[in-house]
């Protein structure tokens, strides 16, 4: 076998167009911490930790045609996922993201797979999941 193996995922870093909201919403909301900020002639950018371990970046860029809006049908992020352990942690997250003002989708089952998820977006319309990677069954 080879030694070439991953460890896992590191980081994530997300395109954002409003950098000082994104580190608030993903803060108050989903409970990210900053871990450090930086800021470059390009973008700025700010490292957020999860107390899970995942970390991400948000990324402010200044190039003038980055105003587009999130597409996830175009190369790239599709969404992504945050795992929870329960369905009890889901309903307890469907009752913090209505108690948030965030609309999304309620719980529901994925008729093929049958796990469980809950999916919404943050405010750059960037798919975002909960999931209990358990079947119902």
């Amino acid at each position: 076998m080879s030694e070439a193996k991953l460890a896992g995922i590191h980081h994530v870093v997300l395109t954002v167009t409003d950098l000082d909201r994104a580190i608030r919403w993903y803060g108050d909301l989903l409970d990210f911490e900053v871990l450090f900020r930086w800021d470059t002639e390009d973008f700025d950018r700010c490292l957020v930790a999860h107390p899970s371990g995942v970390i991400l970046g948000l990324t402010q860029h200044f190039a003038t045609d980055s105003n587009a809006s999130f597409d996830p049908r175009q190369p790239g992020l599709d969404h992504l996922s945050f795992a929870v352990a329960s369905r009890e942690a889901l309903e307890a997250w469907s009752r913090r993201l209505d108690a948030a003002g965030v609309d999304h989708s309620g719980i529901k089952v994925t008729p093929r797979t049958g796990f469980t998820l809950i999916d919404f977006k943050d405010p750059d319309g960037i798919q975002l999941e909960l999931y209990l990677g358990e079947t119902t069954s």
